[in-house]
């Protein structure tokens, strides 16, 4: 679910926070540029976890900060293909049901991603299994409500460009796979083809034996 990833960036320090440790002020400015963005075909941007190494600064004309370039890591959250998560149902609809794991909301299961068969009840706005048990003719609703808890395996990943000013800032290396990134502020809700664009998207499946509801499996 989380990996490391190293970064090269040169880093400007602002005058009034010159008086500050330096490391202290580098590691202030990177979490303020990186905490909570989205990077492309990278992930999610967590927390710094180290600063490998620090350049010498230097000062530009007309510019009273000092720009340094710096080395590091930080915590990344981008689940690996077929990775088991835990989350909760933030809302359902016709799209499919949407799931949240607190600090990441942008989690689609689609229609086809649901236990079969499956319908959604427009009165109460959300999906229903309706399950029937081997030599039972009668099958039996089970309603994905809001708020329940529910295991879901990851299926997909789509990265949108959300044309920020941030520059690009290419990883030096890190566990799983990366091009050449573009970062964009994380954005919450909606879904890859009704609701508002978002620059990172899982797209999830519930469709076998023990995932979906975890009331449906005690």
């Amino acid at each position: 679910m989380f990996v490391l990833y190293e970064f090269s960036r040169t880093v400007r320090i602002d005058p009034k926070n010159l008086t500050q440790n330096r490391k202290d002020a580098i590691t202030d400015e990177l979490n303020r540029l990186f905490a909570n963005r989205v990077i492309i075909d990278v992930g999610l941007c967590m927390a710094l976890w180290d600063i490998k190494s620090i350049g010498l600064g230097s000062y530009f004309p007309g510019d009273g900060g000092v720009h340094s370039p710096v080395d590091f890591r930080f915590i990344v959250f981008r689940p690996f293909q077929d990775e088991i998560l835990v989350g909760k149902i933030k809302n359902c609809t016709r799209e499919g049901v949407h799931v949240t794991l607190g600090f990441f909301d942008d989690i689609l299961i689609p229609p086809e991603g649901l236990q079969f068969p499956s319908k959604f009840d427009e009165r109460e706005q959300t999906w229903v299994w309706e399950y029937q048990q081997e030599g039972e003719e009668v099958s039996h609703d089970l309603y994905m409500d809001k708020g329940q808890q529910l295991k879901c395996r990851i299926i997909g990943e789509q990265f949108d460009d959300m044309n920020t000013t941030l520059a690009t800032v290419p990883p030096t290396s890190g566990v799983g796979t990366a091009s050449q990134p573009g970062p964009s502020t994380a954005q919450a809700g909606g879904d890859t083809n009704t609701g508002p664009k978002v620059p990172f998207m899982l797209t999830a499946s519930i469709n076998e034996p023990g995932l979906g509801l975890l009331s449906w499996w005690d």
